[in-house]
């Protein structure tokens, strides 16, 4: 569903993806998937749960630096790179499929559409972290939050996890509070500030968007660096 928002996959192509993949894994939450400095004979694709990216600081504080959907690879750099400089750890429960390297550099080989497809798929990783890039060090701790919901609703919307307007959202505050660069006490501070506006509610895992529109503004949210345009690569 992901790949097939942006653009036309083939029936070859998508069984030479799905043939390409190891029998899926389940991981529980707060689970390390990849530390820094392994050598990674694999990228690793999930398929259900939320997953991160971070980096630990030397007096105990975490940056995670982006979070991660069913449909996203969470290391596809890694085919090229062959270590990360980042932890990637599971959130919640999760469910991962992995593709050897072997088979990545066989499509590359086999399927040059399909491997521009994945080289659209890293650039738009990077726009990602360019857009957290902007949030941690020109938004405002309520503009980051508003920006960040609004940005998770337009990509589980591409995968069928979200309505438009509700979407699960099973993290807890201080998870947010390290994707955003504040603490946990100014996390709740903002979240409060949203929900008195009356753009949200998030409880329960749940998170109801009650002014889309308003939100992406308090947010300076345009999904343009997300290229939801379809088109062939």
């Amino acid at each position: 569903m992901k790949l097939r928002a942006r653009d036309e996959i083939s029936a070859e192509e998508e069984a030479a993806i799905r043939s390409s993949l190891l029998p899926r894994a389940a991981v529980p939450a707060d689970t390390t998937i990849i530390r820094p400095g392994e050598e990674l004979r694999h990228s690793t694709l999930l398929l259900d749960g939320i997953a991160c990216r971070y980096k630990d600081m030397r007096d105990g504080q975490r940056q995670i630096t982006e979070l991660h959907v069913a449909g996203d690879f969470l290391d596809l750099h890694s085919f090229t790179l062959k270590r990360l400089d980042h932890f990637v750890m599971a959130l919640t429960p999760c469910k991962l499929a992995l593709m050897p390297h072997t088979k990545l550099t066989e499509i590359t080989e086999r399927h040059p559409h399909l491997t521009r497809v994945y080289w659209f798929g890293t650039n738009v990783d990077a726009a990602v972290h360019r857009e957290w890039e902007v949030s941690l060090g020109r938004r405002s701790a309520l503009s980051r939050l508003a920006h960040l919901f609004c940005e998770l609703n337009v990509r589980l919307e591409i995968v069928g996890l979200s309505d438009g307007m509700y979407y699960d959202l099973p993290l807890t505050q201080a998870e947010v509070a390290d994707c955003l660069g504040i603490t946990p006490v100014h996390c709740n501070r903002v979240m409060q500030e949203l929900r008195e506006r009356k753009l949200l509610e998030w409880k329960g895992g749940r998170l109801s968007i009650l002014n889309r529109d308003e939100l992406a503004r308090v947010g300076e949210f345009d999904p343009a660096y997300l290229y939801l345009e379809k088109r062939r690569r």
